[in-house]
């Protein structure tokens, strides 16, 4: 398991291997502050090859850098060969995605993106 940044007040993000998939967990207010981890993370899980989980539950706020990161991971998918699933971001992702256009790239499989219940 490989932490970039320790859970706890700070934004972040850490790659993690769950049962046969790599699992980005992202938490806090994800901007271009992440950007260094975040490829790095991308990187780590590229390499794995393994099905993709992008795990946002925990995300307070997503500008264009964080949607250019899950975009960026959906593209590597389908050019190499791996799933990417985004299953149940909360409203701060999905409005973005939305306003930006980019939701339908996340809505096939089956985990289709959807938002939380409150």
């Amino acid at each position: 398991m490989k932490r970039v940044h320790y859970l706890g007040s700070r934004p972040g993000i850490v790659l993690r291997e769950r049962e046969g998939e790599s699992v980005v967990e992202l938490w806090g207010e994800i901007d271009i502050s992440l950007r260094a981890e975040a490829g790095e993370v991308m990187s780590d899980a590229v390499e794995r090859g393994l099905p993709v989980v992008l795990d946002t539950r925990k995300v307070a706020f997503m500008d264009s850098t964080g949607i250019a990161f899950l975009v960026q991971f959906v593209t590597l998918g389908r050019e190499r060969g791996f799933s990417v699933a985004l299953p149940d971001p909360p409203a701060a992702v999905v409005d973005v995605l939305e306003i930006v256009g980019v939701q339908g790239l996340f809505a096939t499989g089956p985990r289709v993106i959807r938002r939380q219940s409150a």
